[in-house]
């Protein structure tokens, strides 16, 4: 029994090392994240760490964002993946540099300064091109400076004080050059063939700038009859079917299918309203005819099938236009049409005719095309805002759409000329997916129209041929020998695309942009050897031009004949003033950022491109593209690709279903690191959800980890050199921590050398969470706290600045912010930063399997005792575990030797432990998953140590400490 009582025991709280440290538990990220922001630019991180000697360069080459508008999400995903990357790479020993980057150029941009005309009353056509064009420029860089501090506020390092614009006068020079390059090479022609018009913006677009949307679209069934009065069906109607009636002005030909059923129909009765008559025949796909009669409103029993039509019969018939002869035609349609088979028609929808305008649809236009028949069917009808030419019968000055991209008046005008004409078999409307521009969300049309292409099957006449002599060629072995793809469904979707994309549409018919730098010769044909003009000095005068006064002095008077003074005849030659596609513009980036700056690479390739999937068809491809037909290869060794950011139901976000989440909203009540930690909790391989429940987990694990951060520091507090103890002869259960620290360092390098930045997360917040709070912390603290001068604590000290070291330097490109406070807590000083400390190099002699295996028999047996106490602690026959002392049965004899051969007791938070191999009571505690253990619970004998509380007969056993263990008392003996 003990002399002394609790009531007359001295006080000694007072006694014990306790931590102690200023780091707060509550973070205020929000208001303490700018300072740090401020401080790493005042003492200039980024730059200092390019001054670090003898080390690989690793670069991200960053894929533009547009310079139109504030951050959204999306932005934010994406800046933080890159950034992670670039870190991370950087404190693995690399020299990672990062040159931000902006595409300024294009229809956006452009747009925007059109809208503000338009409230001004002003025209834009009436303003000249190079004033128009550096109001463009203004506004680019007024969002440019805008999304700098943006992303700088979400703690992105990078070169921000110089980074690349596509607008830069060098920029526009070499994007110059590298067209003048296909110019040279034999890549560029013009040619006329539909591509995706956009008759809102009046400009072509390439299939990155298009989205699709449900539209609803007119459907009308049109009759071409058959006119040759020697034919078996004549006066017969062949039907097609079409969405888009404003191309039946366009028609000049009708195709069918080789391997389809025909068959001949009659009609034998008519309802009240209805565009046919008793006796009219039709020809249509037998597999067809039923649904299209039902469009007509025909029941069953008022048509029948008369007769077969054998392929051979058709391709006897000739077909004229219904609109033929029409009074005011004025012979527009009179001729026949065309009519033969075509491999894409099909009896799975319409009629099984397919009408063509090949002006208008790229499948109509490459059978044309193949016959040699382009000139016979090609047809001018449509102008570049979408209406129809002045001159056309009927239809002259009719628009497809109106002017903000809703319905126009060419179709129901098409419709009702047709109904007038008794061209019409029925009409009605579909609900489809239809192809939409991504920047005025106007649908697109197929227009012919006279275009620059850069041919991706011509042979290339420029010495690069190691990966193919086409650009296809070049891009597809590119793809498959040269890069690697994270995810590797990446590879999948982009060399699909390579495989089967046509040629490249270069020119866009706006004023913002680096133009098309070439001369054609007047009266020359696009097919003439001499059509354009290839010179080398004229093209190096251009581009001198540019480096020196931007790309505006290309719209400036007199400008060609001072370019082609004394190399050419100005008067021979036209000067091209289309602009380049955008997509030309950021997959020329390599060569001005790579290629040129003195932070690029010596081989003008990027380590890593990362962007998002959408960029298969966009800067992944462009610069694919770009780069096979300039430099032979493609500009990249790794590509990554993120997903899209959906909200917390994974729908789309969108304004006008008020579920977008706004970054800056984000930090402003988180902080930057939450919304960095929630990017690193992803997969962002696969599309990722966000919202306000989603970051509310994101902030407690945060906490989580921040508080383990904390228990480090108050245990460091006085930590010194000469504490430290060598890991050779420390006890197993440090020895097992550092075993798992080697594991751990060679599976977060791998994470982050693989862009995993999921898989490194979740490894390191499971280890500390896990493996150190609720394990190794939860053992070790008795001796921390009341442990004098051992090996126990020091060795546990010793671990715990080990551990310091490697997370803060393993989560600092996650946790940008976070783990510089916690560094600066331990090591200030106004240069100090962990963002200047590479991650320590750990010891792999540190790994030791055979602890590993002893160690994790230990903590599964530690699991049934825990879980037994706890069952006793529920009952309320406990308070604390320290009031048990438990017989533990182990019915293996080496996993009885391990229990033994370590302080089993101190490992369970007991105050005493029995092992046995003795058979366990059939009442003892067993858990299913763990066999061969069991628990008998006990309680401790004895009283309660007034100072590290444990329940041990020799407590009270030291006068000079009442109320204390002999341990106790011992280190305050010390």
């Amino acid at each position: 029994m003990c002399a002394d009582t609790p009531e007359n025991t001295p006080e000694y709280k007072d006694t014990l090392n306790l931590p102690k440290t200023d780091f707060p538990m509550r973070a205020g990220l929000p208001k303490r994240e700018p300072a740090w922001l401020e401080r790493w630019e005042k003492i200039g991180v980024y730059d200092r760490l390019r001054e670090k000697e003898g080390r690989q360069p690793f670069t991200l080459h960053d894929g533009p964002p547009y310079a139109n508008g504030h951050l959204h999400i999306g932005h934010a995903l994406n800046k933080t993946i890159k950034d992670m990357i670039v870190r991370a790479h950087q404190m693995m020993g690399f020299d990672a540099r990062y040159v931000p980057g902006w595409d300024c150029h294009g229809l956006p941009i452009e747009w925007k300064i059109e809208e503000q005309y338009r409230k001004k009353g002003k025209n834009k056509d009436a303003v000249p091109v190079v004033e128009f064009r550096q109001e463009c420029r203004a506004f680019a860089d007024k969002w440019v400076n805008i999304q700098r501090e943006e992303f700088k506020r979400l703690g992105i390092t990078g070169n921000w004080a110089d980074p690349y614009l596509t607008m830069n006068y060098h920029a526009e020079a070499v994007i110059a050059d590298e067209f003048m390059k296909f110019l040279m090479n034999g890549t560029l022609y013009q040619g006329s063939k539909p591509v995706m018009w956009s008759p809102v913006e009046k400009t072509a677009l390439a299939e990155a700038e298009v989205e699709y949307h449900d539209k609803e679209s007119f459907t009308i069934y049109v009759k071409f009859k058959v006119s040759n009065a020697d034919h078996k069906h004549a006066g017969a109607h062949v039907v097609i079917w079409t969405t888009t009636p404003w191309t039946i002005p366009s028609n000049k030909a009708v195709v069918f299918g080789e391997n389809i059923a025909y068959g001949l129909y009659e009609v034998t009765g008519t309802p009240e309203e209805c565009w046919l008559s008793v006796g009219e025949k039709y020809i249509l796909a037998d597999n067809l005819a039923a649904d299209v009669f039902k469009k007509a409103r025909l029941s069953d029993d008022q048509y029948t099938r008369v007769a077969d039509v054998p392929v051979s019969e058709l391709a006897d018939a000739q077909l004229t236009h219904p609109l033929a002869g029409a009074e005011g035609a004025n012979g527009e349609w009179d001729d026949i049409r065309d009519f033969r088979a075509a491999e894409f028609v099909t009896d799975t929808e319409g009629t099984g005719f397919v009408h063509c305008a090949p002006s208008h649809g790229m499948e109509e236009f490459e059978l044309y095309r193949d016959l040699g028949m382009l000139e016979q069917v090609i047809t001018y009808n449509v102008m570049d805002d979408g209406g129809f030419r002045a001159d056309l019968p009927f239809f002259g000055g009719k628009y497809i759409l109106n002017r903000k991209g809703g319905e126009g008046d060419a179709n129901k005008t098409v419709i009702d000329k047709l109904v007038e004409v008794g061209g019409l078999l029925a009409r009605g409307k579909i609900k489809h997916s239809y192809p939409h521009s991504w920047r005025s969300k106007a649908p697109i049309i197929y227009r012919n129209t006279p275009q620059w292409f850069a041919g991706v099957d011509r042979t290339l006449d420029d010495g690069m041929g190691d990966y193919g002599d086409t650009i296809r060629e070049r891009a597809l072995r590119s793809i498959d020998e040269l890069v690697k793809w994270t995810p590797q469904t990446g590879r999948n979707r982009l060399y699909s695309m390579i495989e089967s994309r046509p040629d490249w549409v270069l020119s866009r018919q706006r004023a913002w942009g680096v133009p098309l730098t070439c001369f054609t010769k007047k009266g020359a044909l696009p097919t003439d050897a001499d059509f354009l003009l290839r010179n080398p000095e004229v093209n190096a005068r251009i581009t001198a031009a540019f480096e020196k006064d931007g790309a505006d002095v290309w719209y400036t008077e007199g400008f060609k004949e001072q370019i082609l003074d004394g190399l050419a005849d100005p008067e021979a030659y036209d000067q091209v003033f289309d602009v380049l596609d955008v997509w030309f513009d950021s997959g020329s980036t390599h060569a001005f950022v790579l290629r040129d700056r003195e932070d690029g690479t010596e081989d003008g390739i990027a380590d890593v491109y990362m962007e998002g999937t959408d960029q298969h068809r966009g800067w992944f491809h462009s610069s694919l593209l770009q780069a096979c037909g300039t430099k032979g290869r493609a500009p990249y060794r790794n590509v990554v690709t993120h997903g899209f950011t959906l909200d917390a139901k994974g729908m789309k976000m969108s304004k006008s279903l008020g579920n977008t989440i706004v970054p800056e909203e984000v930090v402003k009540q988180y902080g930057a690191d939450i919304l960095r930690l929630w990017v690193a909790q992803t997969d962002y391989t696969a599309d990722q959800r966000i919202g306000p429940e989603i970051l509310k987990g994101t902030a407690d694990s945060y906490r989580r980890l921040r508080n383990t951060m904390r228990f480090m520091l108050g245990s460091l507090g006085d930590f010194t050199e000469d504490q430290r103890v060598d890991p050779a002869d420390m006890p197993e259960l440090e020895q097992w921590v550092l075993h798992r620290l080697a594991e751990l360092d060679h599976q977060v390098r791998q994470g982050y050398k693989s862009f995993d930045f999921n898989g490194v997360w979740q490894a390191i917040f499971t280890f500390a969470t896990v493996d150190l709070s609720s394990f190794y912390f939860d053992i070790r603290k008795d001796a921390l706290y009341c442990d004098g001068d051992t090996l126990n604590a020091r060795a546990a000290r010793t671990v715990l600045d080990i551990l310091f070291h490697r997370l803060t330097t393993w989560l600092a490109p996650i946790l940008v912010f976070t783990m510089e406070e916690v560094w600066l807590e331990r090591f200030p000083g106004d240069d100090s930063s962990v963002h200047l400390i590479d991650m320590p190099d750990t010891p792999r002699d540190w790994l030791n399997e055979p602890l590993a295996a002893k160690w994790a028999q230990i903590r599964q047996a530690r699991r049934v005792v825990t879980a037994a106490l706890e069952v006793q602690r529920v009952d309320k026959v406990i308070g604390a575990s320290l009031e048990a002392a438990p017989v533990v049965h182990i019915r293996d004899e080496a996993a009885l030797a391990a229990l033994k051969s370590v302080n089993f007791a101190d490992i369970c938070i007991t105050s005493a432990i029995s092992l046995t191999g003795d058979p366990s009571p059939s009442d003892a505690f067993r858990m299913p998953e763990v066999d061969g253990v069991s628990v008998v619970f006990e309680k401790a004998e004895g009283e309660k140590c007034q100072r590290c509380w444990k329940i041990l007969p020799d407590v009270g056993m030291t006068p000079a400490f009442p109320g204390t263990c002999g341990r106790c008392a011992e280190a305050l003996a010390d």
